[in-house]
């Protein structure tokens, strides 16, 4: 089929150079034969088939290329799709696609020949968008959090097992020298919050969100404390169980399936939120402390470690992020924490950024799933894995141009009369 008038039919090549605003950043070939960018480019976004074309004309930008990758209709060549972190640098270096106007679109989709506007069905690693889920009324619902969770942790404990390592630690690590491995890293992580926390053999420790039990069976093994996790994935949970069984750390490390929000004990000499408070929502941030400062007894400590950006001004996550990633996640400012942690009657002692540890993890964890790839596919399918490493190494560029960081905020509980029970400096 042809334009009216006579007019040639446009290739997909000249309609992607339309859609961008500085045309395109790597090189680009399509199935009509058309071709488009840098002659020499080292990375070439190749378009597979109408299917993918379908995506990318009815939803422009990200979330287009996002389902036509994650469905094989769109491939990165000259990158590994376990870690396409130079595409995507390059990428964010252009200023990416233009939404064009409805009668745009119609005279693209004319010139190319689709048979239809109607968009192809989104690949099923894809949850439907805020404004149609139903899922237990409300966000942030205890229902609907528990949802969200089994989405984004119960992919495969042993998927994850090769692409976070041994630790099973799915935080920021933290590299005491550039040489450090992950394991070291991530052990080193978990040793500084004990220290922050100053936990002593014979006290109590709550960890939240607590997801494979890592931190509780560091802080029982290391520093011989007795130690509580929650978290809201079965599958976690049993993982947990399962290594604490193996260690011989069950006088002192128990991992229940529960939401942090249906934890009744009080008088914790310390509490760890260790990648919680991502998904809890801002405006719950004061219930949320107020719950922790309840668990916590006087002289209490509480290390809240977590994902935030360098302002704090609202922010959607984005589509990706938001539809296949971490549905309902949610990130501000560590202003924003401090702030909600001090209205709930907490004490801030000290906040610190560990932004660039964050990026050197992000790297460690693309290059396991890069080693494993054959096996991780083989365990959740392509789509899925291609989700984590495009997810993966797009969170290591946006904390290597700090539009993301890593916040630990150190707080106490005070005594009624103001002690703190807190060093004049850092003990750690």
């Amino acid at each position: 089929m042809t334009r009216s008038h006579g007019a040639a039919r446009m290739s997909i090549g000249e309609a992607v150079d339309r859609l961008l605003r500085d045309g395109v950043p790597l090189g680009f070939t399509a199935y009509d034969g058309s071709r488009s960018g840098p002659p020499d480019a080292r990375i070439t976004l190749d378009l597979k088939n109408e299917r993918g074309l379908a995506y990318l004309v009815t939803a422009p930008g990200d979330l287009g290329m996002v389902r036509a990758y994650v469905s094989g209709d769109l491939d990165l060549l000259g990158v590994h799709p376990g870690d396409p972190y130079d595409a995507l640098v390059a990428l964010k270096d252009h200023t990416g696609f233009r939404t064009p106007s409805p009668s745009e679109v119609l005279a693209i989709v004319r010139s190319l020949g689709l048979s239809s506007l109607r968009p192809p069905p989104p690949p099923p690693q894809e949850r439907l968008p805020r404004w149609r889920r139903t899922v237990e009324g409300l966000r942030h619902s205890m229902g609907r959090d528990a949802g969200v969770i089994s989405h984004h942790y119960d992919v495969s404990n042993r998927f994850y097992e090769m692409v976070l390592g041994p630790s099973m630690a799915y935080t920021c690590a933290l590299y005491e020298s550039a040489d450090a491995t992950l394991e070291e890293a991530q052990a080193a992580k978990f040793d500084l919050v004990c220290r922050k926390l100053a936990l002593r053999p014979g006290q109590r420790l709550l960890d939240v969100g607590c997801g494979w039990g890592t931190m509780v069976r560091h802080a029982a093994r290391e520093h011989g404390v007795k130690a509580l996790g929650v978290t809201l994935s079965l599958e976690q949970a049993q993982w947990a169980k399962e290594a604490i069984d193996r260690e011989g750390l069950a006088d002192l490390a128990e991992v229940r399936h529960l939401d942090y929000r249906d934890v009744v004990e009080s008088g914790f000499d310390a509490v760890s939120s260790i990648g919680l408070t991502e998904h809890i929502g801002v405006r719950n941030y004061p219930a949320y402390f107020s719950h922790l400062r309840d668990r916590l007894k006087p002289g209490g400590r509480l290390l809240n470690h977590c994902i935030t950006r360098s302002h704090n001004k609202r922010q959607e996550t984005g589509p990706f992020i938001d539809r296949y990633v971490f549905p309902d996640g949610e990130l501000i400012g560590s202003g924003t924490i401090i702030r909600a942690a001090q209205d709930a009657g907490l004490e801030v002692q000290h906040s610190e950024n560990l932004r660039m540890h964050y990026a050197a993890t992000l790297a460690a964890w693309n290059r396991n799933l890069r080693t494993h790839w054959d096996e991780c596919v083989a365990e959740v399918g392509e789509g899925t894995a291609r989700v984590w490493g495009l997810y993966i190494a797009a969170s290591r560029v946006g904390f290597e141009r700090a539009e993301l960081e890593l916040h630990h905020v150190l707080a106490t509980r005070n005594h009624d009369d103001g002690r703190s029970g807190f060093p004049l400096r850092p003990d750690w």
